[in-house]
């Protein structure tokens, strides 16, 4: 049977159960919120605190900018989707100093030496973790060539532990679903990378890469929408050294031709190469076709075609 104690704390927490379900008992309103440190629970319409004596979960210590809670800390790195243990195996350093930055022995250099070499063949049980340890280390390769966020690394993990949850890897190659993962998590980040960029930077051929990611967005049903021509512009026109008012323009061009129609089937880099050429010569900041042809990976052909469309569709002789 429970004591006066246990009894009076379930006591409590009913009350508090009851009194977050009925509302405030002084103006009957609903908005009920706790506080920052959860410590009070209070009315936001007349104020009333109803509890003030909760419990802190929070750390006994106090810290008051970012360092300090660094310091004070006592916890690991978060776990991640980008490492096939998620990060909660130890691992052990690659310096071969002691806790105080002095240099160890050469016995001892050797028995680290050994105790690192276990420590990975031991970090990975089977033939089915090696390989995701292997496709996650391309992923990570592929997003440090291609300098997207960490997020994109993360997104592309999830999408590709998904792909092989659902058995989706077998009579298919581990780089080709990789890439094909990283490749769908640019897409959903909106991050703007075509897919000439990413087979650059890929160990299989763009023609694998394309058709591995149809195959994955499809079971996946990932429902992810045509890329926005947008996207592509500030990068381009970064690397082309062009000026703001060049990339206005060119927002202004693909956002009527696209109104009208003329985006429909166009590959979103020449479609927005050739709005920025035509921008370029609007605001007299001449590129030729080649150079604009160069960093957006299309041929000076596609550009030329879409520049045409979109003249014709501005009314512009």
């Amino acid at each position: 049977m429970p004591g006066p104690t246990r009894q009076r704390e379930r006591t409590s927490e009913d009350e508090t159960e009851s009194e977050e379900e009925t509302g405030c008992p002084e103006c009957e309103s609903d908005s009920l919120v706790r506080s920052g440190d959860g410590g009070e629970l209070v009315c936001e319409d007349c104020g009333l605190v109803i509890e003030e004596e909760h419990i802190d979960r929070g750390p006994e210590w106090r810290a008051f900018n970012h360092s300090e809670r660094q310091s004070k800390s006592r916890v690991g790195a978060p776990t991640t989707q980008t490492m096939h243990d998620k990060g909660l195996t130890t691992q052990i350093d690659w310096k071969d100093k002691d806790a105080y930055g002095r240099s160890i022995s050469s016995e001892k250099r050797s028995q680290m030496h050994r105790l690192r070499k276990w420590q990975e063949r031991i970090r990975t049980k089977d033939a089915g973790e090696r390989n995701l340890q292997f496709a996650l280390s391309e992923i990570d390769r592929m997003s440090s060539a291609l300098g997207v966020p960490r997020s994109v690394r993360e997104v592309a993990s999830v999408i590709y532990r998904r792909a092989l949850d659902d058995d989706l890897i077998r009579g298919r190659s581990i780089e080709g679903v990789a890439t094909a993962a990283l490749y769908a998590a640019c897409r959903q980040e909106g991050i703007p990378r075509s897919l000439d960029e990413v087979a650059e930077v890929a160990r299989v051929e763009q023609k694998e890469i394309g058709r591995t990611y149809r195959y994955i967005a499809q079971e996946l049903s990932l429902g992810l929408e045509p890329v926005d021509p947008v996207q592509y512009v500030p990068r381009f026109c970064s690397e082309l050294g062009l000026s703001e008012e060049v990339e206005q323009k060119t927002r202004e061009i693909i956002e009527v031709t696209a109104e009208k129609g003329m985006l429909s089937g166009k590959s979103p880099t020449g479609y927005a190469a050739a709005a920025i050429y035509a921008a370029s010569l609007l605001c007299n900041e001449k590129k030729t076709q080649r150079e604009v042809a160069d960093v957006a990976q299309v041929t000076e052909v596609t550009i030329r075609n879409r520049y045409q469309e979109q003249i014709e569709a501005l009314g512009i002789h």
